[in-house]
């Protein structure tokens, strides 16, 4: 199984103003990510509202990213499976490989939570062992999963129990988990860092690939960082970083994660607005954001068509 080095996006799944998924806008998002050099597509996950939606939607998502995907081969399509009912994910897991996806991924059950990193291996072994031959990432994500098991803890047990396990999305802020997860198994597994606004944190810690939101919009702004860093040029990396920082914090002031989509309208491509209970922007507050977005003078960094 090959590491994944570059931008692998998080979508946003296209709705209309009814809050049915276009599923037609699919192969037009795939080619905005190809135009800007991203190398993956991590979809039904939390930006792509994958809890928030339904068991046949979400099957039908994965067929269209991997048909649109297969024209050009360059887009990795990573299906996140769900995490709840190991059942559930067993189908979509099969589901993915009939499709032809590159990998699936698997959050942990956020309602009967597991207590310790044996505990979880267990879970994910379930599932895992259903379609051997497909790469098989865990999604770290605690803050949302509430599941805050060490995941240096799960690949000491995973690793044993998992033989097709590629690796970890992670977003979580424990740099020094992160770090002995990467030396794990002299750095056998891939670590995808999940948090946008401190990439360059993680690339000094050895990072070669990230999974983001923002990287649906603001890709060339991330491939210039990781470019400064490579350089040396730390002075540049650390400043595009706060660039990032100054983007990402427009998602807090206008409501949280539904600000994505108003850069996706902002870049011109339409998403339609997030399902209940997220709080979506008003037409109003969207001018608004429109002044804000134009004050960071970042222009020149957002995806282009």
């Amino acid at each position: 199984m090959n590491k994944i080095n570059g931008l692998i996006a998080a979508p946003f799944t296209p709705m209309d103003s009814r809050g049915e998924v276009v599923f037609e806008k699919i192969p037009d998002y795939v080619r905005l990510l190809e135009n800007n050099k991203v190398v993956g597509a991590f979809v039904n996950g939390s930006t792509g509202e994958g809890v928030s939606l339904s068991q046949k939607e979400k099957m039908q998502i994965t067929e269209e990213w991997v048909k649109a995907a297969s024209e050009k081969k360059e887009l990795k399509i990573i299906n996140l499976i769900g995490g709840t009912s190991y059942k559930e994910c067993i189908e979509n897991a099969k589901h993915s490989e009939e499709c032809g996806a590159d990998a699936i991924a698997m959050l942990a059950p956020y309602y009967f939570k597991p207590g310790s990193g044996g505990q979880l291996a267990e879970f994910c072994a379930k599932v895992a062992e259903a379609v051997p031959t497909v790469p098989f990432y865990f999604y770290h994500i605690p803050v949302l999963s509430g599941c805050f098991v060490s995941m240096y803890d799960f690949l000491q047990e995973a690793s044993g129990m998992i033989p097709n396990l590629a690796g970890i999305k992670y977003t979580h802020e424990d740099f020094m988990d992160f770090l002995t997860c990467i030396h794990f198994a002299d750095g056998k597994y891939d670590m995808l860092w999940g948090r946008d606004e401190n990439l360059l944190s993680a690339l000094v810690l050895g990072a070669r690939g990230g999974v983001g939101s923002t990287f649906n919009y603001a890709a060339p702004l991330y491939y210039q960082l990781i470019d400064a860093f490579d350089n040396g040029d730390l002075e540049k990396a650390r400043k595009l970083q706060q660039q990032s920082i100054d983007m990402i914090r427009l998602l807090g002031k206008y409501g949280g994660i539904a600000t994505g989509k108003a850069y996706m309208r902002y870049i011109g491509f339409e998403c339609g607005e997030f399902r209940l209970p997220v709080k979506n922007m008003s037409n109003e507050a969207y001018k608004q954001f429109e002044k804000d977005v134009e004050a960071l003078q970042i222009q020149e960094l957002f995806s282009t068509l």
